[in-house]
């Protein structure tokens, strides 16, 4: 049997369709009931869905009252606020095309990316670095006068039109702005059965910040999208804090990275949630004894999800299908998947491949903004399959498991993370000489960001100058002088050699 899964297709959406209109389409059924609580110890601030709604197409007049036009790019710069997803659900009313972006990136990152999408307006936080010359900035106290303004009318039109814009570590060591129609959302809807089991009436609560593009899909929009309540931990909060947040605010579904469950049971090895139905993980994989640390201490599972910025998710686990032992779970209900091999075609199951997704999935990107040519090579030569560069197998059964990346890739903390960008940005430091970035495992659960050098630089002098030029999580945790670095016949960095042959850990300030 061939490695190839294809359900009934999913329905379209409608051909006049806005995804901010889709997203709080129950607000006005159920204007009193609450939306958004934002959660710490001392109580939680509440939002109903009624002033969601109204702060959100408040925004949307504001912007256009502020002279945006349709089609016009607006670079979010924002911290952990609300501001954040009611700037981004505003603008896509209006016609806009939000961008959201990271608040720990640097203003030399920031502005590589702003040369690439030439944003009409930035909307900017306090404290947080803005690109260079930008033609207008509207601050978090316009948008909060916003907020209080006259209801803009959704703009309704094609599903297929670009809605939103998220950038993501390409390949090529240059971050690449992924492009999505406002039928990512309707796509979305596969999600809510096939991996979290969603109701109206679930309180999920969802461990990032409002300004991750994760928290904002899964741990607001969906929620919103079914009329359930999202619930986002206060700035500040502490993983440790969280079990008494999860039982005290009766959460129902709790979703985090990987990361964020370790950190969790390392305080709490036993937990009373009596509330609580699962658990959600995405990001990264999902460590085998995170997951058994997990159950035991909770007893309740995890269900994962595997996806990537140009489909979100589209492969995971779930209440009513949960994954067999060793797989990461199965191809969401309504998706056209399939294994290929090196020349594009279905590989028997069992054998390893390229995971794909067909052109058709509602879900998929545009293409990318201003590389339309990188874009396109992402697909196979007929252009009915996208190549996501998972390495993966298919069982018999149809369950996915996964195996890595074909593209050297790291993940750190949840993020993609080029290895060319961070070269590229450490190569300038002063004395640092060759320089090689991989991502290396340092326990079954944890992994890091670790360069190689040939250069005399002091590990100090590369922290430094990685606090300059790279945002948080791309910095290197891990640096290591080596005489020279391993290379294949061709010439290039060879990192699976350079991963295989790390020296031990102990005693290389490694830093977490």
């Amino acid at each position: 049997m061939l490695s190839i899964h294809q359900s009934s297709l999913f329905a379209p959406p409608p051909a006049a369709f806005n995804m901010a209109a889709h997203v709080l389409a129950h607000a006005d059924r159920i204007s009193d009931r609450s939306a958004l609580q934002i959660v710490g110890p001392s109580g939680a601030e509440r939002w109903s869905f009624g002033r969601l709604a109204g702060a959100v197409r408040g925004t949307g007049t504001g912007l256009l009252k502020a002279g945006l036009v349709p089609g016009d790019r607006v670079l979010l710069r924002l911290g952990n606020t609300p501001e954040f997803p009611i700037a981004f659900l505003g603008a896509i009313a209006a016609g806009l095309v939000p961008v959201p972006t990271s608040a720990q990136l640097t203003a030399e990152e920031i502005t590589k990316m702003a040369v690439q999408i030439a944003p009409g307006a930035v909307v900017a936080g306090d404290g947080i670095s803005l690109p260079d010359n930008p033609l207008m900035i509207l601050t978090e106290a316009d948008l909060r006068g916003f907020e209080a303004l006259p209801p803009c009318d959704y703009q309704l039109g094609s599903p297929d039109r670009l809605a939103y814009i998220v950038f993501t570590s390409g390949t090529s060591g240059s971050a690449r702005a992924v492009c999505h129609a406002h039928r990512a959302i309707w796509a979305r809807q596969m999600m809510h059965d096939g991996w979290y089991g969603l109701r109206s009436s679930d309180r999920l609560l969802h461990a990032g910040a409002f300004n991750w593009t994760y928290t904002l899909g899964t741990g607001l929009m969906d929620p919103w999208t079914v009329g359930a309540t999202a619930l986002i931990p206060a700035p500040g909060v502490d993983p440790a804090m969280l079990p008494l947040l999860l039982r005290r605010f009766d959460v129902t579904i709790f979703a985090a990275v990987p990361g964020v469950y370790r950190q969790l049971l390392k305080h709490h090895p036993t937990l009373n949630l009596p509330r609580l139905r699962h658990g959600l993980s995405a990001g990264e994989a999902l460590p085998a004894l995170t997951r058994r640390h997990w159950t035991d201490a909770s007893g309740t599972p995890i269900f994962e999800a595997l996806g990537m910025s140009e489909c979100s998710t589209f492969i995971s686990s779930c209440p009513t299908h949960p994954a067999p032992e060793g797989t990461m779970g199965w191809p969401q209900a309504g998706r056209h998947v399939a294994v290929l091999s090196p020349e594009g075609v279905p590989v028997p199951r069992g054998e390893p491949g390229d995971l794909s997704v067909h052109c058709s999935d509602p879900g998929l990107f545009l293409g990318y903004w201003g590389a339309e040519a990188e874009a396109r090579a992402k697909f196979t030569a007929d252009g009915q399959w996208f190549r996501t560069g998972d390495i993966v197998t298919m069982t018999e059964a149809g369950a996915i498991t996964y195996q890595g990346r074909d593209d050297d890739m790291m993940n750190a903390g949840g993020f993609r993370v080029s290895p060319l960008e961070v070269e590229a940005a450490m190569v300038t430091c002063p004395n640092a000489g060759e320089v090689a970035a991989i991502e290396l495992r340092i326990s079954e659960e944890t992994s890091l960001v670790a360069l190689a050098h040939t250069g005399p630089a002091s590990e100090e002098a590369l922290s430094a100058h990685a606090a300059a030029h790279l945002a948080r999580y791309k910095q290197p945790r891990i640096y290591r002088q080596f005489p020279a670095l391993p290379r294949n016949r061709n010439g290039k960095i060879d990192r699976k050699t350079l991963r295989n042959t790390w020296p031990e850990l102990a005693g290389n300030g490694a830093s977490q």
